[in-house]
């Protein structure tokens, strides 16, 4: 098997501090799961953080000059991995999210961020802070068509959304703004661009209906989960954890539309959206 991949210390502080975390350990003779034990987090923590595709906060930081012996290194250096201008709750998702290899999603109130449009994006942003000064909703939808920008590579990542009914079915912006998002996500889909299943509420009961769930997979770290709420949201490495979210994810999958019918309808969709009045 392939040894993990040597990350380039130049290209983000997050990467300098993942390879200086890597060296240090092997220079100890530890391996992640060892470390792992004098932190109290799991081996799939530590490959993470090594990874670049966690952040480094400074207890762990602390801990971590201590176990190694690297002389207040990652406590002096910690914070240039910390800004991020997203929401504290979400930061460490998005920028795990942008590292990624495949992304599988179920988004049950609301078309997901990466395939939103930025009239869709304005209508969601002012419904989450109704009082925000226009510059604010300005930056957050900037800053939410940037994360789409991932998807401007032509295959990587690969991101299968399974969208409940409901997310299609709520107007949204209005009616106009809804055509437009609806469009844009048939648009992809022709690219091949996306996988996307629409979950019909003829599926009744099924296995996402605690919440949204987003599996994300890395070339040279373990996978994670995210969990969100209102303003809240989690990142979990819990092998266990991970596995039963992969199957919530396949059962749903499962009850989903087939993504040609699941095109077929958000295409109809997009044009009831288009030419029809509402009742």
């Amino acid at each position: 098997m392939p040894g993990p991949k040597d990350l380039d210390p130049s290209s983000s502080p997050r990467a300098l501090l993942g390879a200086e975390l890597r060296h240090a350990r092997e220079r100890k003779g530890l391996s992640q799961e060892h470390l792992g034990q004098r932190l109290f987090v799991s081996g799939s923590f530590i490959g993470q953080l090594e990874a670049g595709t966690r952040r480094m906060q400074p207890e762990y930081a602390r801990m971590l000059d201590e176990v190694l012996g690297t002389g207040g290194f990652f406590t002096r250096n910690c914070g240039a991995s910390a800004d991020s201008k997203y929401p504290e709750h979400f930061a460490e998702a998005a920028e795990a999210e942008a590292q990624a290899t495949a992304i599988r999603q179920y988004a049950p109130q609301l078309i997901p961020g990466l395939l939103q449009t930025p009239a869709y994006a304005r209508a969601v942003c002012q419904a989450y802070d109704p009082t925000a000064p226009e510059e604010r909703i300005d930056q957050l939808v900037r800053d939410r068509i940037e994360r789409a920008r991932i998807l401007d590579d032509p295959t990587n990542p690969l991101l299968w959304a399974v969208l409940d009914e409901a997310a299609l079915r709520r107007v949204t912006g209005g009616r106009e703004v809804m055509a437009e998002a609806l469009r844009h996500i048939a648009d992809l889909i022709h690219r091949g661009r996306v996988i996307v299943q629409v979950l019909p509420f003829e599926a009744g009961a099924h296995a996402g209906m605690e919440g949204a769930i987003k599996l994300m997979d890395f070339e040279d770290a373990p996978p994670l989960v995210y969990f969100e709420g209102p303003g809240t949201g989690r990142l979990e490495d819990d092998p266990a954890t991970v596995r039963h979210r992969r199957f919530t994810y396949e059962l749903l999958t499962a009850c989903a539309l087939a993504p040609e019918k699941s095109l077929a309808l958000i295409e109809t969709m997009a044009q009831d959206y288009a030419h029809e009045e509402p009742p």
